[in-house]
């Protein structure tokens, strides 16, 4: 069934992603609404052969919408999804607004589907969350992992196509012998990487970090699975990706793990140890699929219960966009 659909952050990065994956996966829309901030107001973008014009997102914007798609940051989110149900939307939000509320589902279709119910407002999880449990759900949930700890590789493309245009500018003048500053990000991401660019906490942890903790523990509904993550920027243009180490409750094998992911929706396997080939961010920019491979034993846990993993996945699209668009394709 066609329903009617509002995009809020349509001139951004994801909100962009999501004009291509509703476009390509044929997604049933009866009515599509782009909207933004005034200053994006008037914009057009194509769609399905159209030229669409972004409207200022105002209280009138949700009435005669179904499912709002929203991708313009945890402040806007506050602010207008409220008004949005009110109006009587489903709110798929892909902001951080949300996602720790006691009453706000926290999904990934293949993870915990179950969880949407008919919650009027849905969040999509972090980015480096879904990209790890996409493949750690799998294994997860056959043979309980009892401990996870995970280093991040994150691309340009998580701080938006500003910091995207930063890298390839400052790339650029850097190999010409000129000076840089940067102005988007931190620290200078060309030729270097650095702690992810959130906040440090107390405990020492940046607000990225915690984020992969609090979240698989809620999308999981294992309150105390025990996590730890390190969180890094890195100059790569787009796809995150991650290193992984997994200890099971029980004794697995590397045989297991790479048939049980090979069997995983949104999940490719590449892992040949021959050719020295692996997942790559190159190879993840632009797919669906989260890439995984550099399966082998972790031979600090003489017991056997210890894999390593690496996985690659673009950020923009199973990493936000997608993930809420195959949401949306679930609401009834």
């Amino acid at each position: 069934m066609s329903k009617r659909y509002a995009i809020l952050g349509a001139t951004g990065a994801v909100g962009q992603e999501f004009l291509r994956i509703l476009e390509s996966r044929k997604t049933p829309i009866a009515q599509l609404k782009l909207l933004a901030s005034p200053r994006s107001a008037g914009v057009k973008m194509a769609f399905r052969g159209e030229q669409l014009t972004v409207e200022p997102v105002s209280a009138e914007s949700f009435k005669n919408v179904d499912i709002g798609l929203f991708s313009a940051g945890a402040s806007v989110s506050k602010t207008w999804a409220p008004i949005a149900v009110e109006a009587g939307s489903r709110v798929i939000d892909n902001s951080s607004a949300f996602r720790m509320d006691a009453g706000v589902p926290l999904v990934i279709p293949e993870v915990n589907p179950q969880a949407i119910g008919r919650a009027p407002v849905i969040a999509n999880p972090n980015c480096s969350t879904i990209i790890m449990n996409m493949v750690v759900w799998p294994l997860h949930k056959l043979r309980r992992v009892s401990r996870i700890v995970v280093s991040t590789y994150q691309a340009a493309s998580g701080a938006g196509w500003q910091a995207m245009q930063e890298l390839e500018h400052h790339t650029r003048d850097l190999l010409d012998g000129k000076p840089v500053t940067p102005t988007v990000l931190p620290h200078r991401l060309a030729f270097n990487l650095f702690c992810h660019n959130t906040a440090i906490g107390p405990d020492g942890y940046n607000v990225e970090e915690t984020k992969m903790v609090l979240e698989t523990r809620k999308i999981f509904s294992e309150p105390n699975l025990m996590i730890t993550a390190t969180c890094v920027r890195v100059p790569v243009l787009r796809a995150h990706s991650e290193s992984i180490n997994l200890t099971f409750e029980q004794t697995v094998d590397e045989d297991w793990v790479r048939e049980t992911l090979s069997k995983a929706p949104g999940v490719q396997v590449v892992d040949d140890r021959a050719k020295n080939y692996f997942p790559m961010p190159m190879d993840a920019s632009g797919g669906d699929d989260c890439l995984v491979g550099r399966i082998r034993r972790d031979i600090s846990q003489p017991d056997g219960r210890g894999i390593e993993l690496f996985v690659s996945g673009d950020q923009l699209r199973k990493g936000a966009a997608l993930n809420a668009v195959q949401i949306a394709e679930l609401l009834n």
